[in-house]
């Protein structure tokens, strides 16, 4: 078995592991990237990218489907083999910034073959053993499928392999209303499925239900069935003729059924016991650091744990990079981690809710409103169904939350301010281009400062005498 020495150890090549790889790299530092599926990991071949390319043939049926006001619509006709063929051709598009060639010609040294810990500095890979001063574990994850009765003997989609799918579904079966789930439903149904969403609990459930249920309530106009509250005991059926049993002796029957119920940690097989890595189900077992139970051993993205975002994983390999090319002390926090909800509308979160910030806060906290229907982009595009919501403590923003037009453009606005730490005064003084959807995040910071300025008698009497005496 050849022996490789190296600094950097990567295993994983999504979003995470490539951004070590190559902020590594181009700092000097020798770098090795095991990789035993395809180059960009699951975002840009079976998760953010091919969903919102799918998501943006939806949009332009639906457009076409309703037209405007004085522009009459039609009803699309809608090419489902040639929609995959987008997909593919964004996704074939994007892959070269991710590609094996890319990765070697920057100097990486990389391993397509599955990695495996044989001690605490050790990774064997595709007959090689890989010595390093510093591992970096970005395996990402898979889609969870529960043990539900049946679902051994019924063909079922995940995210993996729904886009290959080149035949659209009669009737698409969604078990889970998340954000996946709800995605793929509205996609579906605007491309012309029959769609049915089945969620155990609250669809969309994490997001606050004021906003949450702006978005439900489109879905539902759309013609998509939401059953909610409801656990799936048994699946049946064949190609083509999918039933699923419910909890309250129901029965959903379909074409097509889509498992979108979460996701799984891929760690399994990696030797983790050797290397003195602890971990568990959810992920590995990490400080603020990113550092897991042997301090050479750094895990990132969906693989430490926490938040299974893209966005999450390129932030972690920021934080191992300072760390562990540079020596300088960084640590990871979630406070301003944006997550957005690609819907129509769109739905977005950065910070804490309006019930985490009460319960966080309690009466300190003061959470501020606007509307999309008193913004005038939003009116001129008649897309002004949507709401800004802000929690704010002691003057600074904690939390904010956005259903409606761009909002997944909009919440990062909120993210810097909470990031940096700015003040309500930074965002009511900023000067926003007139007219954008933008404008409603001044809004609601001048919603912050009016009671301040117009139920003010004091200031109410300084403004009397200054202009009784002031020259």
């Amino acid at each position: 078995m050849e022996r490789i020495e190296t600094d950097i150890c990567v295993i994983g090549a999504g979003s995470g592991g490539l951004s070590v790889a190559a902020g590594a790299v181009q700092m000097g530092a020798r770098v090795v990237l095991i990789e035993a599926g395809e180059m960009g990991g699951d975002c840009l071949n079976a998760g953010c990218v091919p969903s919102k390319a799918l998501i943006a043939a939806a949009k332009a049926a639906e457009a076409q489907r309703h037209g405007f006001r004085g522009v009459g619509g039609m009803e699309p006709a809608v090419d489902f083999g040639a929609v995959k063929d987008h997909i593919a051709a964004v996704i074939a598009q994007i892959a070269p910034v991710d590609s094996q060639e890319r990765f070697e010609g920057l100097g990486v040294r990389v391993i397509r073959a599955f990695g495996r810990f044989v001690g605490p500095r050790e990774v064997e890979a595709g007959g090689y053993q890989i010595s390093a001063r510093r591992f970096v574990i970005a395996t990402g994850s898979h889609p969870f499928v529960p043990p539900i009765d049946g679902a051994d003997k019924v063909p079922w989609f995940t995210n993996e392999t729904i886009f290959a799918a080149r035949e659209r579904p009669e009737h698409l079966i969604v078990i889970g209303g998340g954000p996946i789930g709800v995605e793929m439903a509205q996609a579906h149904r605007r491309l012309g499925s029959l769609v049915t969403v089945i969620e155990g609990a609250k669809a969309l459930g994490r997001e606050d239900p004021e906003l949450a249920a702006v978005v439900l309530e489109a879905l539902r106009a759309e013609g998509i069935v939401l059953r909610e509250g409801l656990q799936v005991v048994r699946v049946s059926g064949g190609p083509g003729a999918i039933e699923v049993a419910l909890a309250d002796g129901t029965t959903v029957r379909g074409s097509h059924l889509l498992m979108a119920v979460g996701r799984k940690v891929a760690l399994g097989g990696m030797g983790l016991e050797a290397a003195g890595v602890r971990y568990t189900p959810k992920g590995v077992t990490v400080d603020a650091r990113l550092r897991s139970s042997n301090r050479r051993v750094f895990a990132v993205g969906d693989a430490a744990g926490g938040l299974q975002f893209t966005h999450v994983a390129g932030y972690h390999a920021g934080i191992v990079v300072r760390q562990a090319l540079l020596g300088l002390p960084a640590k990871a926090t979630m406070r301003a981690m944006p997550r957005a909800t690609y819907t129509d509308p769109e739905l977005a979160q950065v910070g804490l809710t309006e019930a985490e910030a009460r319960d966080a806060y309690g009466a300190a906290v003061t959470v501020v409103r606007a509307e999309f229907a008193h913004n005038d982009r939003a009116i001129t595009e008649a897309r002004d169904n949507g709401l800004l919501k802000v929690m704010v403590v002691r003057g600074r923003p904690v939390g904010a939350s956005i259903v409606g037009p761009q909002a997944g453009e909009l919440i990062a606005l909120w993210a810097l301010a909470i990031s940096a730490k700015l003040k309500m005064s930074a965002i009511a003084g900023m000067v926003a281009p007139y007219p954008t959807l933008g404008e409603v995040s001044k809004r609601a910071a001048g919603a912050y400062f009016s009671p301040k300025l117009f139920d003010n008698a004091a200031l109410k009497r300084l403004v009397r005498f200054v202009q009784r005496f002031v020259p």
